[in-house]
């Protein structure tokens, strides 16, 4: 294998360990919650943006992938869209690469932000960092694996409310809560499909521990209290709720799915990376109505 090739190898597998298709959901929390909280289209947007987009999730998924790598092999799912196994050899790199292109954007947002800004963006980098790692691994702590899991999400949004300085809302404290809410759904019910390979792995998960059918119902009454807390964000902000419903719908199946079946949760799981996209589309055009009416 040639050098360049080696290279364009090792480039393939630190795009992949990133999770393309999962950019979106760290960046345009950040964007929508600074946008909306009074901050302009300015150098803090687009760097906040770009580094939620890419070296945030390189970040989060590398660092996943390669502390997570035993259990991926064992893992039937991987090696497509919902996650790679990592080469052993790009290990190193995929840790350096992520670090290093993380470190200016870190250093440009604290520089531009304030004490509070900072404290949330050291919180949710630890959770990041924290969730895979060796010695704390909060990914196997049933409870605390859905709590971090729902950090990443919700930290880039609180993040940017925070870097504009505005106070604190009741319809971004109301949104902000059942974003955490359905994060926490959304981890519980993908952490199902994989009780059976994290068992085998030694992983512990809040699936692992509870089964997968109280896990699935679990998912769903986390869901369906997001869509209630939302009520309180007042209108239209509210109509946002109705977003729930089909991550309801989408999981409602798997509520009596037995664990040496755990595996088909996985159908779900994949109309889930999909609903994202429908519900990214959706709660856009409610944010432009609210920023149009405000």
């Amino acid at each position: 294998m040639t050098t360049a090739s080696s290279w364009a190898g090792a480039a393939r597998q630190l795009l992949a360990s990133s999770r393309p298709l999962s950019w979106i959901n760290t960046a345009y929390p950040f964007a929508a919650a600074y946008l909306l909280a009074g901050g302009g289209v300015d150098i803090p947007l687009v760097v906040g943006t770009v580094f939620f987009l890419v070296p945030y999730n390189l970040l989060m998924y590398g660092v996943n992938d390669v502390f997570d790598h035993e259990s991926d092999l064992r893992n039937p799912r991987k090696g497509g869209v919902e996650g790679i196994v990592l080469d052993r050899r790009w290990h190193a790199m995929t840790l350096w690469s992520a670090g290093l292109l993380a470190l200016p954007f870190v250093i440009a947002l604290l520089a531009w932000g304030g004490p509070v800004s900072a404290v949330v963006l050291v919180i949710v980098l630890a959770a990041v960092v924290g969730y895979s790692a060796p010695g704390l691994r909060l990914k196997e702590r049933p409870v605390a694996d859905s709590l971090t899991s729902s950090t990443h999400f919700v930290g880039p949004a609180v993040f940017g409310l925070a870097l504009t300085g505005a106070p604190l809302s009741l319809t971004a404290a109301a949104s902000l809560l059942a974003f955490f809410l359905w994060g926490m759904a959304s981890h519980a019910f993908g952490a199902v499909q994989d009780v059976q390979p994290d068992r085998e792995a030694g992983i512990g998960s809040i699936a692992t521990v509870l089964g997968a059918a109280p896990t699935v119902r679990l998912a769903i009454a986390l869901y369906a209290a997001a869509g209630l807390v939302m009520l309180l964000a007042g209108w239209p902000a509210m109509l946002a709720g109705a977003l729930v419903l089909p991550y309801i719908l989408s999981t409602w199946p798997f509520r009596s799915l037995a664990d040496q079946r755990a595996e088909e949760a996985n159908r779900g799981w994949r109309r889930f990376l999909w609903l994202n996209l429908l519900s990214g589309f959706l709660l856009t055009q409610l944010l432009i109505v609210i920023a149009l009416t405000g």
